[in-house]
């Protein structure tokens, strides 16, 4: 695949551009994705159902941490995006030098105070009985990477915005391979139990932080910065604080709901339901991968264009991803609906675990086919430094539906009332995402085209 310029987002078919965009950033995820399934069903046939549990008790806090990086990588690359379209190349630079500041400060700070609370957290997020101790162990390596993690989430959107898809999915494909292989070595052959299961993941993402820095001091990159870009400039901080916080308050509410559901599925099901949601957490991660490459191919061709003031082809993107989108949520919709015990049993032998997931499984996945929309109008917001509505509609799914419908439906439903809530969530806060980006059309593309 030929390496595609910033320039080229802007002069490029936009069909033709965001395939070439979307493409790689699918497989990145598709491999990421894997790499999660594949690691969870080595975690659950070579050491036991709880562990699985455990992982998942650990990830609220590591996903937040790790988010970050990510968190302060599409907010700046939004900006970097804009400026390379509008030709203001300096900013680019600044931007890039603030991220990467950004990026060591929070994260270091927040792993050490992660370390420090340790006791407290991992019970918080649902870490109880049998499944503390092998939480802690994978939590406390875990988190020792996490300053590394954060600049892999932060570099990789960078990458993006340059218009070079190819080296992005490089650096999403590096720790997934690895961790596999890590597993394999650590877990199953050096008989490490949970501390090789959390060495794997730590130890792979910093083979991918090696190959990102490797991209940058390189030619393959535009962006060179000088010590000079390091520091903290007080308007671009603020605008990548802006639009990053959508990022972060995303990755958090993720966090806040996983330990929300945690808690009410341990209160109606044990540590049989927790492990449910583990499973069908999973899949969420693994089978949207074509809905979420699109929309991270979508986000450097819609802000480079806006940047440049190129609202048609803005709209075209926008129309083009929802249409591309939607039709792979609906192939993923099909196999889910048709296949969840076999699903289920990649995952565990446990019976209680395969009896009660594969219906949980088709509740919560119930919607998919719309779930485009809402992702890529909150990214559109989000690509064009329109912070505020890409916040709100970023945290109508979960936050502002999900959450409380979660608290509601099971007083009338039990624990099935949980499960309805997914896709309960999802139809209404594409309503709403709907009704935004179809006024932000009406008044802002077409009005600027004419």
């Amino acid at each position: 695949m030929a390496k595609t310029s910033s320039k080229d987002l802007g002069t490029q078919p936009i069909g033709q551009l965001l395939i070439k965009q979307a493409v790689p950033a699918s497989i990145g995820i598709l491999v990421m994705s894997l790499n999660i399934l594949v690691d969870t069903i080595f975690v659950g046939q070579w050491i036991g159902a709880t562990a699985i549990a455990a992982i998942n008790v650990v990830l609220p806090v590591s996903f937040f941490i790790a988010a970050l990086g990510m968190a302060i990588g599409v907010g700046g690359s939004s900006i970097i995006s804009r400026a390379l379209g509008a030709e203001n190349k300096p900013k680019a630079l600044k931007t890039f030098g603030n991220q990467i500041t950004l990026t060591f400060l929070f994260t270091i700070s927040f792993a050490v105070f992660g370390l420090y609370f340790v006791d407290t957290l991992i019970p918080a997020f649902g870490g109880k009985g049998n499944i503390f101790d092998p939480a802690k162990i994978y939590y406390e390596i875990i988190l020792y990477g996490v300053p590394v993690l954060g600049f892999v989430m932060m570099g990789n959107n960078v990458i993006r915005a340059e218009g070079n898809p190819k080296f992005a999915m490089y650096a999403m494909l590096i720790p997934s391979i690895g961790n596999l292989l890590f597993d394999y070595i650590f877990i199953n052959v050096l008989d490490m139990g949970m501390e090789g299961a959390a060495w794997a993941t730590t130890g792979s993402y910093i083979v991918s932080f090696l190959f990102i820095l490797w991209y940058f001091l390189s030619k393959n990159s535009e962006l060179k910065i000088n010590l000079s870009h390091f520091k903290l400039n007080k308007t671009i901080v603020s605008e990548i604080g802006s639009l990053g916080f959508v990022t972060l308050a995303r990755q958090a509410v993720v966090s806040v709901t996983f330990l929300l559901v945690n808690n009410a599925l341990f209160n109606f099901g044990g540590e049989t339901s927790v492990t449910a949601y583990a499973i069908v957490g999973r899949m969420m991660m693994f089978a949207l991968f074509p809905v979420f490459g699109i929309t991270q191919g979508f986000i450097p061709i819609a802000g480079y264009n806006y940047g440049a003031q190129q609202f048609d082809r803005v709209k075209e993107v926008i129309f083009t991803a929802i249409k591309y989108a939607t039709l792979l949520g609906a192939i993923v919709f099909i196999g889910l609906m048709v296949f969840p015990e076999v699903i289920t049993k990649w995952f565990t032998t446990d019976m209680d675990v395969v009896k009660v997931t594969p219906n949980n499984m088709r509740w919560a996945f119930a919607a998919v086919p719309i779930v485009a929309l809402q992702l890529i109008g909150a990214a559109y917001f989000q690509a064009v430094g329109k912070a505020l509505p890409a916040l709100l509609l970023t945290l109508t799914r979960q936050a502002i539906f999900f959450i409380p419908l979660m608290y509601i439906l099971p007083l009338f439903f039990g624990e099935l009332g949980i499960w309805m809530s997914f896709p309960i969530s999802d139809v209404l806060s594409t309503l709403v995402t709907a009704f935004f980006l179809r006024r932000e059309v009406k008044l802002k593309l077409n009005k600027s085209v004419a």
